[in-house]
């Protein structure tokens, strides 16, 4: 997950960028006869195709020279991986897939292209992303093409679409929090040895949600302001390799954990829906939107079964 995480911020700070520079530019637009687009402009269609179109090739070049060349190369091959990390990479590719629909889409949107067409535009690009990544895992001896994760690519890229497509917006959204699980310090090659590292390669520290504004659940009256969200999470903790716990690393026996899922229920706060009147803050609430707010949470795990969080991230 970290070569896809550390793109997936890059191309974040891309869109902050280029939103932000749309109130420099002007509008040079074509009117289209079925009105597909209205005032499509030329010049940031074609920085936006183009960067994408080189984005991407560079990223699988430099992910070939800089990842997959340290590793034994292989004929194709798949892999089975769905019984890892308890499923909690599933979650990351569904989530990463879907935010980079989203982020492609306000591109496409900035263009001048219109919701059907930017939605559509946005999910292919996240889709061919996502794909080459797995067909570099497929030529590496250490992973192979995951039709799991190839599934979960889909469904991320594929929720965003549907929504776009049914009502414009995004009324169920997929984010992400992170906080420290400690047990990088047993193994901190594989679940990283600073707190950067933690955050894209601790799946025990990582709780991925779907969040929601209350009133969706009420559609016939209105609850809740239509910042105040619902979110429902999953985690996983106890987990010292990818199916099953070592009992010892570099010749130091490690401790017997269970590993075990966790669920949790808690308030969200949705910061796009927050009228500000700046457009740099609306852009930096973009810029977050991937991330839970934190708040007080109610879990209920497979270990210790249920308890109350005054605040979680």
């Amino acid at each position: 997950m970290i070569k896809k995480t550390i793109l997936y911020i890059i191309n974040i700070f891309a869109l902050f960028f280029l939103i932000t520079y749309e109130s420099s530019g002007s509008y040079n637009t074509i009117n289209l006869s079925n009105n597909d687009s209205i005032g499509v402009n030329n010049k940031r269609l074609l920085i936006v195709s183009c960067g994408k179109a080189i984005g991407i090739t560079g990223s699988m070049i430099i992910l070939d020279q800089m990842w997959y060349s340290n590793y034994p190369r292989s004929s194709f091959q798949f892999h089975n991986d769905m019984p890892d990390w308890k499923q909690m990479d599933k979650f990351g590719h569904t989530t990463t897939a879907y935010h980079i629909s989203l982020a492609s889409y306000e591109l496409f949107k900035w263009t001048g292209l219109n919701n059907r067409k930017s939605a559509l535009y946005g999910s292919i690009t996240s889709t061919l992303f996502m794909t080459s990544i797995e067909v570099l895992d497929g030529f590496s001896e250490q992973w192979g093409f995951s039709w799991g994760d190839q599934a979960a690519n889909m469904i991320g890229s594929g929720v965003f679409y549907a929504q776009q497509l049914a009502w414009e917006e995004q009324k169920v959204k997929f984010r992400y929090s992170f906080s420290p699980s400690g047990l990088d310090t047993y193994r901190p090659e594989l679940l990283g040895s600073t707190t950067m590292e933690n955050f894209i390669k601790d799946y025990n520290g990582m709780t991925f949600w779907l969040s929601s504004n209350i009133n969706l659940l009420i559609p016939s009256k209105e609850i809740a302001p239509p910042w105040l969200n619902i979110a429902i999470g999953y985690s996983a903790n106890g987990m010292l390799g990818s199916i099953e716990n070592p009992t010892e690393h570099n010749g130091k026996t490690l401790p017997e954990m269970k590993r075990y899922r966790q669920y949790f229920l808690a308030p969200d706060i949705d910061f796009t829906m927050i009228n500000t009147n700046s457009r740099i803050l609306d852009n930096i609430f973009k810029l977050i939107d991937f991330s839970k707010f934190p708040s007080p949470a109610i879990e209920y795990n497979e270990k210790y079964g249920w308890s109350f969080h005054l605040i979680y991230y």
